[in-house]
């Protein structure tokens, strides 16, 4: 069956606040060619928070007032600045690649965006962005919230099919600090059964071969016929009623699955930043107050391999929604109460 769908979401490239939803590189080092002099011959390379002081540090008057604002900074357009978050956004104008930057800035800018990252998942998201954007650094923005050293603050960097955070904990009781989105379209708007080359299709097969494990019954919870809107990721709380198989029916090799599964979604980022989302999920309570749902709607070739699915708990939600190509968005706290937009 011929899929040919549109996107509207990735054409408008409107942001999605949090009330609406609550080791390149190889894996030995990362090229000496960009990153700053303040890292090269390190023993042990600075955390990205001590870079982003740096790099807020060096701006001029300038450059503070494009790209940095207050902690609670809110635009008269998008609400609250520090907390949104989209499918295909820019939080500021100037690029990262652009003469705006100083060399100096831009290496600085670089090893905080490798930093967030598991080394050796660097040169999988340099494929996406050149998939999708050209490239690193041409069509991806930043914004500085607060005052780095000096209290709360937090790096924000955007563009299509990415957002990424660096809060050095400053937002209270989230996991990546604050909710956050990747994607990937790479063989097409319209991608083809398996999606080749995608770089993040090996979740879905992860979460698959759950299904695949199920019987019956447990298939029949697990199936739903329609996937919400996939920026509807807020949090239902241990009250709420989510969709799909209950992680707490499994069976014992089930669960472990299940648990594959998570491993797979968290595996491209930093350590600091898995830990920090396992910790989330322990908090409310484990993967056993989960459910697992994949939905019959957008189900490319029809093959029963499906493309969208949704891993959700109290204060978890990892919604993958693969047609026409990959869109994920990721909102995990330890507190399903936590006011998501003040």
């Amino acid at each position: 069956m011929a899929h040919s769908k549109r996107c509207p979401d990735c054409e408008s490239g409107l942001p999605v606040d949090r009330r609406q939803f609550i080791k390149v590189a190889g894996t030995a080092a990362v090229a000496t060619s960009v990153l700053p002099a303040l890292v090269r011959g390190a023993d042990e390379k600075p955390k990205p928070e001590s870079l982003v002081k740096k790099l807020y540090d060096s701006m001029n008057d300038e450059q503070r007032k494009a790209v940095c604002f207050d902690w609670d900074y809110r635009d008269p357009q998008r609400g609250l600045l520090r907390t949104r978050v989209s499918n295909n956004w820019h939080i500021t104008k100037p690029n990262i690649a652009d003469a705006f930057y100083t060399n100096d800035q831009r290496e600085i800018i670089r090893a905080i965006f490798e930093g967030l990252y598991n080394p050796e998942w660097v040169k999988k998201i340099e494929k996406q962005l050149q998939d999708d954007a050209g490239g690193y650094g041409k069509q991806q923005n930043i914004a500085i919230f607060g005052k780095p050293g000096e209290g709360k603050f937090e790096l924000v960097m955007t563009g299509r099919h990415l957002t990424i955070r660096c809060d050095g904990n400053s937002a209270d009781h989230v996991a990546f600090g604050g909710p956050i989105f990747y994607g990937h379209a790479a063989s097409g708007f319209n991608e083809k059964v398996g999606h080749p080359g995608n770089v993040f299709w090996y979740q879905a097969v992860a979460a698959n071969k759950v299904f695949e494990m199920l019987d019956g019954k447990q298939r029949e919870k697990a199936l739903v016929a329609r996937r919400p809107q996939e920026s509807s990721v807020a949090f239902r709380g241990p009250d709420g009623k989510y969709p799909g198989v209950p992680v707490a029916d499994m069976t014992s090799d089930q669960k472990e699955q299940v648990q594959k599964t998570l491993q797979a979604l968290i595996e491209p980022y930093r350590e600091a930043d898995q830990q920090e989302a396992l910790a989330c999920v322990k908090t409310q309570g484990g993967l056993d107050k989960c459910s697992l749902a994949f939905y019959q709607e957008g189900d490319l070739g029809d093959d029963e391999q499906w493309d969208n699915w949704r891993l959700e708990g109290p204060s978890f939600v990892w919604y993958f929604r693969g047609e026409p190509h990959v869109h994920v968005w990721v909102n995990i706290a330890d507190d399903h109460k936590l006011e998501l937009n003040a």
